[in-house]
């Protein structure tokens, strides 16, 4: 065994819950995307499922084939990725999409044709999201006239039926974000050219975790706005992902008064490893490539069979001048010494009672992402997504979380 990652189904459970709350009648899109970040979206998706969530998202059609193997007929799953730009991947994937009942979303006009070609072999219509490019410049169709063109394209092909409008808010985080005013009347005036078009979708969405959490009174109020829009034969929907893993961004200017989901989240991963050796090192020994580290009293080290290749940040390394990071053994901190290698790390066990298969914490009770992510000088998500485990397990009554 190299890593374990086991989730607490009570805390993904109590995320959706936490997160419910702030959106009250709007619906919650689970965001499961790049392997639920990192946390397996096979394991995650029954999950998400069975606390109530309605839609999931995803990377891609493949990885929306391998949820819905997971969770049968029903969630709503949304691929959030638009088609690919290759004729043969985007042939396949338009394949997968209707093979598995999946909700593709669309950003240009060029990505209609693979999927109303693969509707056209079936008796059924594909429904398709549109994301609306709101300033982010990023994937979406802008307002005015590329939308008029976009949408007289679809009206081209009977096999698509538009279930759903989108847009990506840039600064959701920012608590006095001007851009998000501006993303806002883009959106709104996205809504009326596309019912001006006589079409009707019965979903409209935006938003992310930090929209959730953002309540700032200076902020734009998303939510409300989004009720109001929908209101014409449309249920709004929020996206929400990292908040239902435990995290979510600091708000910018960070004010804690501001975060409204934050203090009520718990992070639902715990990675583990176990011991390989123990060795005890005189003082004066270098430790790990180029011997950053050195001994000043004798020390008692541990060998953990866990590196950067496997997702422990390098930058989580250390040197007698500055320190690094660290892992918990029966609840007590345990230094990163030296250089993290690939596939190795060596941890100061002086004076904790551990032996050679003794359980070691990565990442749960004593050590977050938030705190890999601060040392390491990104965000958790990064720190999330590049988790590599060999083992998966789901663990039904929770864990220590903080």
């Amino acid at each position: 065994m190299s890593s374990t990652l086991t989730i607490s189904e009570s805390n993904l459970h109590h995320n959706v819950q936490a997160a419910q709350r702030i959106l009250g009648e709007t619906t919650l899109l689970a965001v499961i995307k790049a392997d639920a970040y990192g946390h397996s979206a096979t394991l995650c998706a029954p999950l998400f499922v069975t606390a109530g969530v309605q839609w999931l998202g995803v990377t891609d059609a493949q990885e929306g084939a391998a949820v819905r193997a997971v969770t049968g007929p029903t969630p709503r799953i949304l691929i959030m990725t638009a088609p690919p730009g290759d004729p043969d991947e985007a042939k396949e994937a338009a394949a997968l999409t209707l093979a598995n009942d999946l909700t593709p979303i669309v950003s240009a006009a060029d990505q209609l044709l693979p999927l109303a070609e693969a509707a056209a072999l079936t008796s059924h219509t594909v429904p398709i999201h549109v994301e609306i490019d709101t300033g982010m410049s990023r994937q979406g169709v802008p307002p005015g006239p590329l939308l008029h063109v976009f949408l007289a394209h679809l009206k081209k092909y009977p096999g698509l039926r538009l279930d759903g409008l989108c847009t990506h808010l840039a600064s959701a985080e920012c608590t006095d974000a001007l851009q998000t005013q501006d993303q806002i009347a883009a959106f709104e005036q996205a809504c009326a050219q596309v019912h001006a078009a006589n079409l009707f979708p019965p979903w409209i969405h935006l938003g992310n975790t930090s929209t959730l959490d953002n309540g700032s009174p200076t902020a734009a109020p998303v939510l409300p706005h989004l009720a109001q829009l929908a209101s014409f034969r449309a249920q709004p929907m929020a996206r929400c992902g990292l908040a239902l893993y435990g995290y979510s961004l600091p708000l910018s200017p960070d004010t804690p008064q501001d975060a409204r989901l934050r203090p009520a989240l718990k992070p639902i991963l715990t990675w583990t490893t176990t011991i390989t050796a123990i060795e005890q090192v005189p003082a004066g020994a270098r430790i790990g490539y180029s011997g950053t580290y050195t001994t000043t009293r004798p020390r008692r080290l541990a060998l953990l069979p866990i590196g950067y290749a496997d997702g422990l940040r390098r930058a989580l390394s250390s040197t007698n001048a500055q320190p690094g990071g660290w892992v918990m053994i029966h609840g007590q901190r345990a230094p990163i010494l030296g250089r993290i290698s690939m596939n190795l790390t060596t941890v100061d066990v002086t004076g904790i009672n551990c032996h050679p298969g003794t359980l070691v914490t990565l990442l749960g009770e004593g050590i977050t992402a938030e705190d890999h992510a601060r040392l390491a000088n990104c965000l958790p998500y990064e720190i999330l997504c590049g988790l590599k485990a060999t083992k998966h397990n789901v663990l039904p009554n929770g864990h220590p979380a903080r």
